[in-house]
């Protein structure tokens, strides 16, 4: 019998399941993968976890079961799936099937509310995964050599005016904004498709007749309600990356409610592309 607590993390895509199964290591716990088949990159399976079990997305019963075998009482979820997943891959078992049928509303928030409730029901508590990642959740400032311009500033606030707004829907985390006008807004595609579609409205415009400045804005928030035991809102290089090719000068975040999941190189990122790092 292990001396050490056990840990459940169910799965999902990106690095975000690496992340929480390192430092639950590193915090001395033993810990158990719900790996979802759809999802998880095979990779998991070499990281150290006591056990991994690949499970299919709408395998609720089974995930159940999974962590009863293993002494599991504590779980969090780590790393997202996709939106469209949730709506089209799955093939529900009989558990999740019931508990589909009686949701009211089919976004994401009630969804993953639901399966937290009856897991709550069967004994295993599903906890905040940025507990362990701490250390990640962006500090409140300027993080970058660059703040934002006055016109920057004019956009962020906006921006977030707009962005909670939406928030309360349940639609999105990012807006992004040029002239203080609304360019792209987040829904099932996510952070990174949304800025490069902004990027894209913003290249076909008629140089000559457009009144819009050409540098974007992007605003990224946890929803007013967000849930932090899942889809906690995620910053990477990568999102550094997309930005600087379509052409986005700024980047504002909340902070103590985004985790930059590549730790500093985020910011040394915005640095060498000239985009200004904000939390507030």
């Amino acid at each position: 019998m292990s001396s050490h607590p056990k840990l459940g993390i169910i799965a999902g895509n990106g690095r975000f399941p690496f992340l929480v199964l390192d430092a639950a290591r590193a915090q001395g716990y033993e810990v158990v993968v719900a790996a979802i088949k759809e999802e998880t990159s095979p990779e998991i399976e070499s990281r150290g976890a006591a056990a991994v079990h690949w499970l299919s997305l709408g395998e609720l019963s089974k995930l159940i079961e999974t962590f009863h075998r293993e002494g599991v009482t504590r779980a969090v979820m780590a790393g997202q799936v996709k939106h469209k997943q949730i709506f089209s891959s799955i093939r529900p078992d009989w558990k999740l099937a019931k508990l589909l049928l009686s949701l009211t509303t089919r976004n994401t928030d009630s969804l993953l509310g639901a399966v937290a409730k009856v897991l709550a029901d069967e004994g295993i508590t599903l906890e905040n995964s940025t507990a362990l990642l701490e250390p990640l959740l962006v500090k409140s400032g300027v993080l970058t050599r660059r703040g934002p311009s006055e016109a920057e500033r004019k956009n962020v606030d906006y921006g977030r005016t707009v962005a909670r707004g939406l928030g309360q829907f349940d639609i999105g985390q990012t807006v992004v904004i040029a002239e203080s006008a609304c360019v792209s807004v987040e829904a099932m595609e996510g952070t990174d498709a949304t800025i490069e579609r902004a990027g894209q409205i913003m290249a076909s415009l008629d140089p000559a007749a457009s009144t819009l400045a050409r540098s974007l804005t992007v605003v990224k928030i946890a929803k007013p309600k967000q849930d932090m035991r899942f889809d906690v809102p995620v910053v990477g290089v990568k999102t550094i990356a997309v930005m600087r090719k379509a052409g986005a000068t700024c980047l504002a975040l909340d902070a103590g409610k985004c985790l930059l999941i590549d730790g500093d190189a985020v910011v040394r990122a915005a640095d060498d592309a000239g985009i200004a790092l904000l939390a507030e």
